[in-house]
């Protein structure tokens, strides 16, 4: 009896272990190849301590201005191009400029994106555009200059260093930069489109801009 139930039990056993030896062998599932980082929509931002070939010959309006925006000078900070390469003093960044504090989640930094690099095309030589994306991941910083077409410069900003030092929290914020690097004037009201920008660079800097 004991015999007979040994006799039928072995293959069982057999086939057990073959199921198992062979699994073992079995090479792992190939993993698919690491995605190639994409290349960045933005341009770098090696220039921009190269004042604009033209610059404004009329002084720039400071009517409206906040007492603590007018004539104050960029803070003392070192940031990251979104780019890569050397690191940006923001008082190494030559005027006129409008810098725009954005990042991808906020709804009206999207709305107004388009708008500034528009700017950026219309004044070509006479104004640098920045961004600084603060709070934000690669990712999505990425995506909206995919998106929206945005290729201006970008410095990143993660640590929210620029607004505390200006004591300001909005989203988005918007620096009027003179061409003597001081701050004619800060936007904290909302998206801004093409007019409202015209008018502000023409206000602030003394630049006229085709709306």
């Amino acid at each position: 009896m004991n015999r007979r139930l040994t006799l039928l039990i072995l293959p069982l056993l057999l086939v057990v272990a073959g199921c198992t030896a062979g699994k073992a062998d079995d090479d792992p599932a190939p993993r698919p190849p690491a995605a190639a980082e994409r290349p960045s929509p933005f341009r770098d931002c090696s220039k921009l301590g190269t004042a604009p070939t033209s610059t404004a010959t009329t002084a720039p309006t400071t009517t409206g201005t906040t007492a603590a925006a007018g004539g104050q000078a960029l803070p003392e900070l070192t940031l990251s191009c979104f780019t890569g390469g050397a690191p940006v003093a923001l008082r190494d960044v030559a005027g006129p400029a409008v810098i725009n504090v954005w990042a991808s989640w906020c709804g009206p930094c999207r709305k107004e994106l388009p708008a500034f690099q528009r700017l950026s095309e219309r004044t070509a030589g006479q104004l640098q555009v920045v961004g600084v994306n603060t709070r934000d991941s690669r990712g999505g910083a990425q995506s909206i200059g995919e998106d929206f077409g945005v290729r201006f410069p970008i410095l990143v900003d993660q640590g929210d260093a620029l607004q505390r030092e200006l004591k300001r929290n909005a989203f988005p914020l918007t620096l009027f930069v003179d061409a003597q690097g001081q701050i004619r004037h800060i936007d904290a009201t909302g998206a801004l489109d093409d007019a409202q920008l015209a008018k502000l660079v023409r206000q602030h800097l003394g630049l006229a801009v085709s709306a």
